[in-house]
């Protein structure tokens, strides 16, 4: 299966977008049977998520669009390719006091990086080093809730309540946690982690993160969570104040 093109915005890495999408036919397709001895809210939700005989896909490539706070709520589209534990790329395409600002943020090849530029020459936000690295992984272990048919490549654990399950993964150096909650039917409504990052400015650390899920819609057998609510302080008294991305996922493409 040949990689897809590469957005306009993520150009500069055009090599990772397409290592990650490139891939072949799985030699395996979902069975039910293969999450019979997982916690149950994680079997519940993939016995939902996956239509038996589905190939069980490394990636994804979704198109989106959405609002991100940058000051102000400001309407993005992007398109993303997941692939955990491997990496993503989520190139994206803002504007910000009328100008386009275009960029990405990837984790790949063992390192994470955002690049960000306006009219897509001037550089407006540009970062890698470690902690980036350590937040882009965080991130990749909780978008993991995108790419069900990657589930046999985590760790699954009995999460807080009979509702909630956690997935831990191996992402290089990096060991990361998320835990999903899903309702008695099998949908995923909510991710939370502690998730490495600076906050407000604040020191680098591991601070609350979530996702909600508000719907889902089903691409190619396979069911994931379509309007999403993302940010810090998750479960805390700051977080209106923490939410930064709200999106639609319009189409989702298994490879």
């Amino acid at each position: 299966m040949s990689p897809l093109p590469v957005p306009g915005a993520a150009r500069r890495v055009r090599r990772d977008w397409a290592l990650l999408t490139g891939g072949g036919e799985p030699a395996e397709v979902f069975d039910p049977s293969m999450v019979a001895d997982l916690p149950e809210p994680a079997r519940r939700w993939l016995v939902h998520a996956i239509t038996p005989g589905t190939p069980l896909w490394g990636s994804v490539v979704l198109t989106m669009r959405g609002e991100i706070r940058l000051g102000a709520w400001r309407p993005f589209t992007a398109r993303q390719v997941l692939a955990p534990p491997r990496g993503f790329v989520w190139a994206a395409r803002a504007r910000f006091l009328g100008l386009p600002v275009t960029g990405f943020d990837r984790y790949s090849s063992g390192s994470g990086q955002m690049d960000w530029r306006l009219g897509g020459l001037v550089p407006v936000m540009t970062a890698t080093g470690s902690d980036v690295t350590r937040s882009a992984a965080g991130r990749l272990a909780g978008e993991t809730a995108l790419a069900p048919t990657t589930f046999r490549a985590a760790t699954w654990t009995a999460g807080a309540d009979e509702d909630r399950t956690v997935v831990t993964w191996r992402i290089d150096d990096h060991e990361e946690r998320a835990e999903f909650r899903v309702d008695p039917d099998g949908r995923l409504l909510e991710v939370t982690m502690q998730r490495w990052g600076d906050p407000d400015g604040v020191p680098f650390g591991r601070h609350p993160f979530g996702v909600a899920i508000e719907a889902e819609d089903t691409f190619g057998g396979v069911t994931i969570g379509s309007v999403l609510r993302a940010g810090w302080w998750w479960g805390t008294d700051r977080q209106p104040e923490g939410e930064f991305f709200r999106a639609r996922i319009t189409g989702a493409r298994f490879r």
